[in-house]
């Protein structure tokens, strides 16, 4: 860690979180993933319009381009998460899988110049861009504890989820423009350069990381096997696992409920939708002083409750127009809101607790189960809406969401005052 001065007050070094002041490989990590949030959030908008608009995607299409990015987390999360672990060096893994992902963003802008973008360059940079997002994403996690000490893992948590929330909040509307100014398949590029910037910001990091884990030490399944060991990760990732289950059928409905059964508009549909996002980032500012209040445990349940509950206003709104988009409006809020406070205790949780050199395989094990009920549950969501109906299946969703407490309360995360202590490996 590399101290610097604080700053007089008023001056501009003041008001930047001391974390950021203090800790040089955590500011070069922040400065760069930051400005890779909001590429992600650029390409979330850009590449869909290019299958539509360039495209002419159809239902279909669309379905199978998503399918393509997400499946690489069911397929090849386990197998990173050991191969990581075992190589060890997780920030040359991290920066690698940037640069490759930059380059295969680039590939779609170059294709669309030369006239020569077709749906097979799609799927198969969908493909492998999610590939190596796994491998990104699995080396996060004993990254994370390597660069950020003990004590600040909150602060941390809490800047790095604010970042993400400011990319939602920015991100779509510049997106937007960029879009509008640039085509589709142009703005893409401003994502890959995004990739390259956290590379090189990543490259510069010079922290001194534990080596590989010894092959004797666990294969493909000891990430799962730890995790039901573990009464607290366990507790989480069925917790997690369950709210995202329903709350994916319920977002699945969600945008043809508003328009066909609300009647509510695009624009002011942009404006609820926006509401989330001002809760999201409201949350990355409050959550380290609730849970200096209250515990980093109860301040995860509250976002357990929160990031769902608000969400019975949906089905539940009704009577002048005004009223409904109100109740559509405090939704979105309170639910953003809750998501903070549930991502940054995951986040804090889960580094406190699980052993640097397990780290990967549990990400990869975690993962294979958190983004496995996602598919699981837009498809549930299809199928209940086509045969009951939307309304009563956003009934079932919203209020089955809140299901998730019922691993939580029991468990030992309700009586966590401070981050948790490394388990044993």
């Amino acid at each position: 860690m590399n101290l610097v001065p604080s700053g007089k007050p008023g001056s501009i070094s003041a008001v930047i979180p001391p974390l950021l002041r203090t800790n040089r490989n955590f500011r070069r990590y922040f400065i760069g993933q930051s400005v890779s949030l909001l590429g992600d959030q650029i390409t979330l908008l850009a590449l869909p319009l290019t299958a539509v608009l360039v495209l002419h995607a159809n239902a279909a299409q669309m379905g199978a381009l998503t399918t393509a990015y997400l499946i690489p987390n069911l397929i090849f999360s386990l197998h990173a998460g050991v191969w990581v672990d075992r190589r060890g060096r997780r920030r040359h893994v991290m920066l690698a899988t940037d640069v490759a992902r930059g380059l295969l963003i680039a590939t779609i802008p170059v294709a669309y110049a030369l006239s020569h973008l077709t749906w097979a360059q799609l799927y198969v940079v969908a493909f492998l861009t999610g590939t190596l997002s796994v491998f990104f994403n699995v080396a996060y996690g004993a990254f994370f504890q390597t660069v950020v000490p003990r004590e600040d893992y909150v602060a941390a948590n809490s800047l790095i989820h604010g970042s993400r929330a400011f990319s939602f909040l920015a991100g779509t509307s510049l997106g937007g423009v960029l879009v509008q100014l640039l085509r589709g398949p142009y703005a893409l590029a401003l994502d890959a350069c995004s990739f390259l910037w956290s590379a090189l910001f990543l490259s510069r990091i010079d922290a001194v990381e534990p080596p590989g884990a010894p092959h004797e030490s666990g294969g493909l399944l000891s990430g799962s096997r730890w995790i039901w060991r573990n009464a607290i990760i366990r507790a989480e990732l069925l917790g997690v696992a369950t709210i995202n289950l329903f709350n994916f059928m319920f977002f699945a409905l969600f945008l043809l409920y508003a328009t066909r059964e609300l009647h509510v508009h695009p624009a002011a549909l942009g404006i609820v939708l926006g509401s989330a996002s001002v809760g999201t980032l409201a949350g990355s500012f409050v959550t380290a002083r609730i849970a200096r209040l209250i515990g980093v445990g109860p301040t995860f349940l509250i976002g357990c409750f929160f990031f769902p509950a608000p969400l019975i206003l949906v089905p539940a709104a009704t009577g002048p127009h005004w009223l409904v988009l109100g109740f559509l409006f405090v939704s979105e809020f309170l639910s953003g809101l809750g998501l903070m406070l549930l991502d940054i205790m995951a986040g804090t949780i889960s580094a406190g607790t699980v052993p640097t050199a397990l780290r990967s395989r549990v990400s990869g094990a975690f993962m294979v189960v958190n983004y496995g009920v996602r598919p699981l549950g837009t498809t549930i969501a299809g199928i209940l809406g086509s045969t009951i109906g939307l309304r009563p299946t956003l009934w079932i969703a919203t209020i089955g969401a809140l299901a998730g407490m019922l691993f939580l309360l029991p468990s030992p995360i309700r009586t966590l005052r401070d981050v948790p202590e490394e388990a044993p490996g």
